[in-house]
């Protein structure tokens, strides 16, 4: 049974909330990959006792959350111990701030709708908010995105009114941060660590396309890294098994 989790509050209000459970059942019967799948609210992350026994970590939309530093430290876990990991949203943001402070040193990146006063607001207020918004997403040649789209574009769904900051954009990206989407005005929408077997942030809300019926593609391709990762884990033990029967 592959393992899950969502890194969020949950709030059946919120439609990206409704969606997800809905995309992560249709990539389940799409792929035939059984999955376990359990909700972490972001004030019950206090340590990686929560997180270890996860092939896979979803940061999810809806921010501000109960706990910014729980929701940081899922994402350094996924980071650290090559989780496979998906950001949408607001998990997008936080998966930014993380990598800036703890990749960059950058201490005081912060988040302007929680910290408006912070020196370093790596994510900021977007020049035109995308509240229930659509447009066009074009995916970085090579990216994870596009491989998992099989395509160059996509029309994607918002309700987020933070972003990159372009003010840190260069410095954010010129390491194994990559940027992987923009939209049709050339700004930052999906970004992907390359050191990272999968490590994918978008501003837009892929899971969105599950209230339509549709499996997100991006959402195929993250319970496919998790499910790559659990087989590992099983052979890792199965070996470990083994190697302790033998030996007795």
């Amino acid at each position: 049974m592959i393992k899950i989790g969502l890194i969020g509050d949950l709030d059946e209000c919120v439609p990206a909330h409704r969606a997800i459970p809905i995309a992560l059942d249709l990539a389940s019967e799409s792929l035939g990959a059984p999955l376990d799948v359990e909700w972490i609210p972001t004030d019950a992350v206090k340590s990686e006792d929560k997180l270890f026994r996860f092939h896979g970590l979803w940061c999810v939309p809806a921010s501000p959350y109960r706990s910014m530093e729980g929701a940081i430290r899922a994402i350094r876990y996924a980071r650290e111990h090559a989780r496979p990991f998906l950001g949408t949203c607001g998990g997008f943001q936080h998966a930014v701030i993380e990598y800036a402070r703890n990749v960059l040193g950058w201490r005081d990146a912060d988040h302007a709708e929680t910290a408006p006063d912070a020196s370093l607001l790596v994510i900021a207020p977007l020049q035109c908010a995308l509240v229930e918004k659509t447009d066009s997403v074009l995916f970085s040649a090579g990216s994870r995105l596009s491989f998992a789209y099989g395509k160059d574009q996509s029309t994607e769904g918002y309700r987020c009114s933070y972003g990159l900051n372009p003010k840190f954009q260069a410095q954010l990206v010129e390491g194994p941060l990559q940027v992987a989407a923009r939209d049709s005005e050339g700004d930052v929408r999906g970004l992907e660590l390359d050191s990272h077997p999968f490590f994918v942030l978008t501003l837009f809300q892929p899971e969105r396309a599950a209230l339509r019926g549709v499996l997100p593609p991006i959402v195929a391709a993250f319970v496919t890294a998790s499910a790559a990762y659990a087989a590992q884990q099983g052979a890792v033990a199965d070996g470990q098994s083994a190697s302790r029967f033998v030996r007795g």
